[in-house]
């Protein structure tokens, strides 16, 4: 039984050397696609997510509910709060559904993002894109899993004390973008990311400097220089709500600015309430620990 045991082993470990050796050999020899927004998807599933998901689960340990009101094949906008200082929410939402729901997620992101020379390359070959209506839309009608976070950086630069309220969720152009395509909305909650990294304040002047949209001071950065930077290990649930369907309403409806600013606020009042409840549900951020 050993030596079959051993034979399995050696076969296994032969056989993922081989994987490993004809994707470097793809690598270099350019033998691989991407589509017109710059998204590789072998490298999203053999790099990126491979890279994340330790975080996920033993980091994090992170829980989903609700996954089976994701759909299968078709196009949706899954609309999710934004929170942690760095958006880590955003890379756990995706290994979530590339795990569990068997689906890459197109993730809308800021200009910042992109102007950033390298990490806009990877964040492009990972699937994401600048956040405007004109990719969302072109993503929606090609039946792609889009992700929005409406909060923007007033999500994800608040302080600690200010956890778990969501901010405003701007003028609705994800509410608008559903409509034009006929896709669901899907609320996705997420709990566990406001205490990764606890904002207790703010460096204004050095944030402009450097061109960014805050640097925060936290209890350890950046007091214990880049060891501050490893986030702290939260419990985390994501929950994906059931979806708002969007195909009962007039393509024309997406002009209107007062039915967009009623489903918005609506999606957004919906939200609070699952992250008020999620967070009684989850109890202590670290189980355990604290």
């Amino acid at each position: 039984m050993r030596e079959q045991g051993d034979r399995e082993t050696g076969r296994d470990t032969s056989e993922a050397l081989a994987e490993l050796l004809a994707f470097l050999r793809r690598r270099i020899t350019g033998d691989y696609e991407i589509d017109e927004f710059g998204f590789d998807p072998e490298f999203h599933d053999r790099v990126l997510i491979e890279l994340l998901r330790p975080l996920y689960r033993h980091w994090f340990r992170v829980e989903t509910i609700g996954m089976t009101n994701v759909p299968a094949d078709s196009g949706a906008l899954v609309v999710a709060n934004h929170s942690g200082t760095l958006p880590l929410d955003a890379l756990m939402m995706q290994v979530a559904l590339h795990d569990e729901a068997g689906r890459p997620v197109r993730l809308l992101g800021a200009h910042l993002v992109y102007q950033l020379p390298v990490l806009g390359h990877l964040a492009r070959k990972g699937g994401h894109t600048l956040a405007c209506p004109e990719d969302a839309d072109r993503l929606l009608r090609k039946g792609e899993l889009v992700g929005v976070f409406p909060e923007g950086y007033k999500g994800i630069g608040k302080p600690f004390s200010e956890r778990y309220r969501l901010q405003r969720f701007g003028r609705g152009g994800f509410v608008t973008s559903a409509i034009r395509a006929g896709v669901p909305i899907i609320p996705c909650s997420i709990v566990g990311a406001e205490e990764i990294y606890p904002k207790i304040g703010d460096m204004p002047v050095l944030a402009r400097m450097l061109g960014l949209p805050y640097l925060p001071i936290t209890p350890f950065f950046p007091w214990l220089g880049l060891f501050g930077l490893v986030p702290l290990p939260s419990k985390w649930l994501i929950e994906f709500g059931e979806p708002i369907h969007t195909d009962e309403y007039d393509p024309g409806d997406a002009d209107d600015p007062a039915m967009v600013f009623e489903l918005t606020d609506h999606i957004r009042e919906t939200m609070q309430r699952r992250l008020n409840e999620l967070r009684r549900r989850r109890g202590p951020a670290f189980p355990g620990i604290l």
